[in-house]
């Protein structure tokens, strides 16, 4: 794994207007235009947010007859899945002593609750 690419990756995440750009093109291509409706910036703001996804690998664009719509490239999104993944195993633990911990409250509860 390229910490480098995954480092450029988490920035790119970092900020809502890009994930929401992503969740947008989770549902397919798009252009400029399409991409700014539900936000307030200008077509600029918007623009240099698809550049930063882009440099990052999370975005393409294409080129269709004068428009450029953009994709998602989820390749790089599965990289941070990976990366994520190998601390399952930490939660899950976690997760396992805090049922445990609930199990043995639970009859302390009961008994409290019958007085």
């Amino acid at each position: 794994m390229d910490e480098d690419r995954l480092s450029q990756t988490f920035a790119a995440l970092a900020n809502s207007t890009r994930r929401a750009i992503l969740a947008r093109l989770a549902d397919g291509p798009a252009t400029v235009n399409e991409l700014a409706e539900p936000f307030e910036l200008t077509l600029p703001a918007i623009s240099k947010h698809i550049k930063v996804l882009e440099q990052a690998g999370l975005v393409r664009r294409g080129q269709l007859a004068q428009y450029r719509p953009c994709a998602l490239e989820p390749e790089r999104l599965e990289e941070v899945a990976s990366w994520a993944e190998q601390y399952r195993p930490v939660w899950e633990a976690r997760f396992d002593r805090m049922d445990n911990y609930l199990r043995q409250l639970q009859p302390a509860t009961r008994g409290r609750s019958s007085r």
